[in-house]
């Protein structure tokens, strides 16, 4: 196994140690939460490592990156999720490799997307990002719409061509009410998982927590953990 590989199977080891054990601490099954490899700054090599060692699910979330790495592994048995913020005009390239697009916070982007997929004859999933610093009627510091509009944007999302609502995501905010608060900032993005599901009960997915606070987001009920440095290591500095 060469160093690297080592490297990346003893980061997959401690992370799945860390997701068991909060699953066992909240009563929650183990297969209940699915691990999604941030593999941002990375290079495809690695990518490829970490299928090997079994990954099936990674995340970017710059499309300049995301779409040569997903070119570059489009052999490989991968599902692949855009975790960033987006730009309308990166709809349709995004719209090529992505599985799941955990970013989705305007009206504009449903209409991307759904246009971006009715070229690309392929079904997208999509999340609605929901920004817990936000204040009613507006958007978060690193995107997302705020609570009041979640509901909105989930129709649009539900009706139009070529999306599939497949639930909620946030990031833990820096500022507001639950900045340095991850554990009560997951619990109110569960409670708008399931307010959701009353309506929509197929968008199940609840996308929460990263390397430093996952054990906060599965103990709130989180399905899908975004984690990156905590399996391939320190990031490189970005030029």
């Amino acid at each position: 196994m060469t160093d690297r590989k080592t490297e990346l199977a003893a980061g997959l080891e401690r992370v799945e140690q860390r997701i068991a054990g909060a699953c066992a601490a909240a009563g929650r099954d183990r297969d209940e939460v699915a691990l999604i490899v941030v593999t941002k700054t990375y290079p495809a090599s690695d990518v490829r490592l970490l299928a090997e060692l079994g990954v099936r699910q990674v995340a970017e979330n710059r499309d300049q990156e995301a779409a040569p790495k997903a070119a570059a592994c489009a052999d490989l048995d991968l599902t692949w999720h855009f975790v960033g913020q987006l730009q309308t005009n990166k709809a349709r390239s995004v719209a090529d490799y992505a599985d799941f697009v955990h970013s989705v916070d305007r009206a504009r982007l449903v209409t991307s997307l759904s246009s971006a997929a009715g070229r690309t004859g392929r079904e997208l999933g999509c999340l609605v990002q929901v920004a817990l610093d936000a204040e009613a009627g507006g958007r978060g510091d690193r995107g997302g719409v705020a609570p009041d509009g979640v509901e909105e944007l989930a129709g649009l999302i539900d009706a139009a061509p070529g999306l599939r609502l497949g639930g909620v995501m946030t990031v833990a905010p820096l500022s507001g009410e639950y900045a340095g608060r991850p554990a009560a900032a997951f619990a109110r993005l569960r409670e708008i998982s399931t307010s959701l599901r009353a309506a929509w009960p197929a968008a199940t997915m609840v996308s929460a927590g990263m390397s430093g606070d996952l054990e906060h987001a599965v103990a709130a009920g989180a399905t899908h953990v975004r984690v990156g440095s905590a399996v391939l290591g320190v990031r490189p500095a970005l030029g």
